[in-house]
């Protein structure tokens, strides 16, 4: 059987039949037996063939429950189904896998299990009702099952239904009875009881005496609805006929099949003993608190006996009492008081009942009730479990965000287990109670995670007890980022400094930016705005590492070209959609001495050559020229001073150093030359300092005809020296071409020598040795080597175009005869002189061509 019961937390309304009911919980149970139809509305029962349900309207908050009540037998096996948990709440498969369906449930077994795949709950431990719920009825136990995204909560409690898995079982294997034979009939002889574990039909049903001529069976019934049986005598018993008799009695439950239990009983038949204990009070009652110490007095039970002597000495004790209480009360045998002898829990018996007997030693046997009623203390603190806790939670989250559900128990009753849940003052939370014993932790206000990015609730449960018990869970709580907070420049503004003639790729500035988000949403990337103010791309210029914000120069740059640029740095995180923000960034260029002057006055022209006329009869001071320059740099590097390097008559002029005027220090002599060169040096002021120099060329003449004839001389040697460089460059390539062709010549000569020689080795060197004699050939101190004697006579003047060289005829010619007396005409030593002349020749040959090519280089560089 399956019971569903929906719960909604908030108000509710229903329409039956046109009605209208209104209430804050409405419980709806649907069961189908021998085909009749109940309905349960809050607890009352109509018996109805026909009913519908015209309109369930509900608004509820964010905690949707549902309960579910499935009845199964006990001891069913392992993975055997309960119910289909999907289809009875009308969740789809889909939706429990979504919501991380699970059971929690606070036991520490747990006997079901949820298949979230197939939507089933199925056994998972043997489950044993008698040891669940003992003599509890109905037995059952709940748990919750809980859906997450968004949050329900559907309670399901299954029933334990019972089977006749044991049977009756007597306390004692033996009765032993000592009854006297003047006992009068109708005297009465408790037997006890027997136990079942069972319930319902289960339990035990009947008691049975065996058949016998002297006692019958009466069954009674205790207050709390177990039975125990009682032996009546209806017959005189005669010790004479029989002293001894041995009967049985049978336990019988209704089970199907029946089972029972046995147990003896053994009667022995006394002489005479008229009178039976009497207790002077059918049922004693008493109270004692839980807990209470050992020793602890709860009651006295009191009876009397007429007879006299040893037949009227009384002993007291419990009548068939179960073992556990044997271990909770005693009582003393003489005086009949009970007292506490172990622990004692309300949370497990409310409520005891032990019958009493008080027996005489004539063998009669008086009986009583006493009712024991523990009285709870508040000793149970309340038992918090937090059945669902959602952390991290995003910081975004609305006002009224569930975050956990926390169930909480006290096992004590009254007020003693009536509980109230609180948070800590100042969070930013709120604690409501949805469902009974439970209580929704939801947001009280907006978060800021950059602000508080983790909280500690502290959960504290207190019951109502005179002296109230607590309990205190801390729960913590995590913000998780939302991308709310964009990237922020340290400054909105930077200024850079770079020196000109930088290197390409150089590092010149690392931007930073913070972003108060976390993780992903903190990950900053930079980027440059690629448009200027004038059109062109910054990319051109620079480039920036879009990771750390470190900026390179893409290119050299020149301050005579750009002095400054200014673009835009964009800093944006990785957040969706992602946030950023922008700084603006000038980069100023920072001159550098890179440039030298550039000479405006003189003009220097390849063409022509301008002469400054100066009068011989200028006075000291006179102003002859200004040179006039320019430096394209900037500051201390555009600072120009002047100074004369070099001039023919050093003593005749001076340059201003800072404003480049040339004048005359002296009065003009007659043998001053007309034709003056000046050469001036201009200096910037930059480290290290650059230079250019100009040459200013002054005439000192009255007339313009004696310039004229100076000018063109100076022209001339303008015109030489233009050429000097092509004459140079053709010298060389001669040298160079007379130095290979010599080479050339003297491996050829080697060549041809070392093939003669050869020939000359294959004839046996019978060929006949001609000296021969070159005509002419003079030897000269046995060194030299020329024809004749030359005289040179060379006049050198610092004109080389204009230098002399005179040279005469040789003044004697003289032919020395050689001695031809030695005849050598051993191969061996023709070789030798062939090899000696040879060698000499080379020698002479390499000399002259070196004494040329010396020759050739002096007059070059003379020129």
């Amino acid at each position: 059987m399956t019971e569903i019961v929906w719960t909604y937390g908030g108000f509710l309304t229903s329409l039956f039949f046109g009605k209208t009911y209104s209430g804050i919980f409405l419980r709806i149970t649907m069961a189908t037996k021998e085909g009749r139809r109940r309905s349960h509305i809050d607890g009352s029962i109509f018996i109805r063939k026909h009913w519908q349900v015209i309109l369930l309207l509900a608004s509820f908050c964010d905690i949707i429950g549902a309960q579910i009540r499935y009845s199964i037998p006990e001891e069913m096996k392992v993975g055997s189904l309960i119910g289909n948990v999907a289809q009875d709440l009308g969740l789809d498969l889909k939706r429990l896998r979504s919501g991380r369906a699970r059971i929690v449930t606070g036991e520490s077994i747990q006997y079901t299990e949820l298949k979230s795949d197939k939507g089933i709950l199925v056994v998972s431990e043997r489950i044993d009702r008698e040891q669940l719920c003992g003599e509890i009825t109905p037995c059952s136990f709940s748990f919750e099952i809980i859906l997450e995204n968004p949050m329900e909560l559907h309670q399901v409690t299954v029933e334990i239904l019972d089977i006749n898995d044991n049977a009756p079982v007597f306390r004692k294997t033996e009765i032993n009875f000592e009854i006297s034979e003047a006992a009068t009939v109708g005297s009465r002889f408790v037997l006890g009881s027997a136990d079942d574990p069972d319930v319902g039909l289960n339990a035990l049903q009947n008691y049975v005496l065996s058949p016998n001529a002297h006692f019958v069976l009466k069954e009674q019934s205790n207050p709390d609805g177990s039975k125990y049986a009682e032996m009546v005598l209806q017959k005189a018993l005669d010790r004479e006929d029989n002293p001894r008799l041995s009967l049985k009695l049978i336990a019988v439950d209704g089970g199907n099949p029946e089972r029972s239990g046995t147990v003896n009983i053994d009667v022995t038949v006394l002489d005479n003993n008229d009178n039976v204990p009497v207790f002077n009070q059918t049922v004693y009652k008493s109270t004692v608190e839980e807990n209470a110490p050992r020793g602890t007095y709860v009651t006295t039970v009191n009876a009397t006996d007429a007879d006299a002597g040893s037949n009227g000495y009384i002993v007291y004790s419990f009548s068939d009492l179960k073992e556990d209480l044997k271990k909770i009360f005693s009582i003393d045998e003489s005086t009949g008081t009970i007292s506490v002898v172990g622990a004692i829990d309300f949370e497990q018996n409310k409520r005891y009942e032990i019958r009493v007997e008080a027996k005489d030693h004539g063998g009669f046997t008086g009986t009583s009730k006493v009712i024991i009623e523990v009285v709870d203390i508040n000793d149970n603190a309340p038992v918090m479990n937090v059945m669902s806790f959602s952390s991290p939670v995003s910081e975004d989250s609305p006002i009224g965000t569930t975050i956990a559900i926390i169930n909480v128990k006290d096992a004590d009753s009254a007020y003693n287990g009536q509980v109230t849940c609180s948070i800590d003052r100042g969070l930013p939370f709120d604690i409501k109670s949805s469902l009974a014993n439970y209580y929704t932790l939801v947001t009280g206000a907006l978060f800021d995670r950059e602000t508080l990015s983790e909280y500690n609730i502290t959960v504290t449960a207190v019951d109502s007890g005179s002296s109230p018990l607590s309990t205190v869970k801390t729960l913590r709580l995590t913000l998780s980022d939302v991308n709310d907070n964009a990237p922020i420049f340290e400054q909105k503004m930077y200024s850079v400094y770079i020196m000109e003639n930088n290197s390409p790729g150089l590092s010149i500035f690392t931007v930073k930016s913070r972003d108060s988000d976390a993780n992903q949403n903190a990950r900053i990337s930079y980027y440059l705005d690629e448009k200027q103010s004038d059109g062109t791309s910054v990319s051109t210029y620079l480039s920036i590492n879009s990771e750390t914000g470190v900026l390179h120069a893409v290119r050299s740059f020149d301050f005579e070209q750009i002095k400054q640029l200014s673009f835009i740095v964009k800093a944006q995180d990785g957040g969706s959609p992602p946030l950023s923000s922008n700084a603006t960034l000038y980069l100023i260029i920072r001159d550098q001495n890179d440039n030298a002057p550039q000479i405006l006055y003189p003009i220097q022209t390849s063409g022509s050559l301008v002469a400054e006329i100066v009068p011989r009869s200028a006075d000291m001071g006179y102003l002859v020229t200004k040179v006039v320059a320019v430096d394209v740099d900037s500051g201390q590097n555009a600072w120009l001073s002047y100074k004369l390097q070099k001039a023919t008559e050093r003593a005749l002029f001076e340059v201003g150093a800072q404003n480049g005027e040339i004048r005359t220090i002296r009065q003009i002599t007659d043998k001053d030359a007309v034709k003056q060169k000046l050469t001036v040096v201009v200096e910037d002021n930059g480290q290290p300092s650059r230079s250019a120099t100009v040459s200013v060329n002054v005439a000192l003449a009255d007339s313009f005809p004696e310039v004229l004839s100076e000018f063109t001389d100076m022209t001339h040697d303008k015109e030489y020296n233009e050429n000097l460089t092509f004459y140079l460059v053709l010298a060389l390539a001669v040298v160079s071409f007379l130095f290979i062709v010599s080479i050339i010549s003297i491996l050829s000569v080697k060549c041809y020598r070392w093939r003669r020689e050869q020939m000359f080795y294959k004839s046996n060197g019978n060929l006949p040795v001609i000296p021969y004699y070159p005509p002419l050939y003079a030897d000269v101190g046995g060194t030299g080597t020329l024809q004749h004697v030359y005289n040179y006579e060379v006049c050198r003047t610092m004109d080389s175009r204009k230098s002399d060289l005179n040279y005469g005829r040789p003044c004697s010619e003289s032919i020395i005869s050689l001695d031809t007396c030695g005849k050598d005409t051993l191969p061996h030593a023709n070789r030798e002189r062939l090899t000696m002349d040879d060698a000499g020749n080379q020698v002479s040959f390499i000399s002259l061509l070196g004494n040329f090519s010396f020759l050739v280089c002096f007059f070059i560089l003379r020129i």
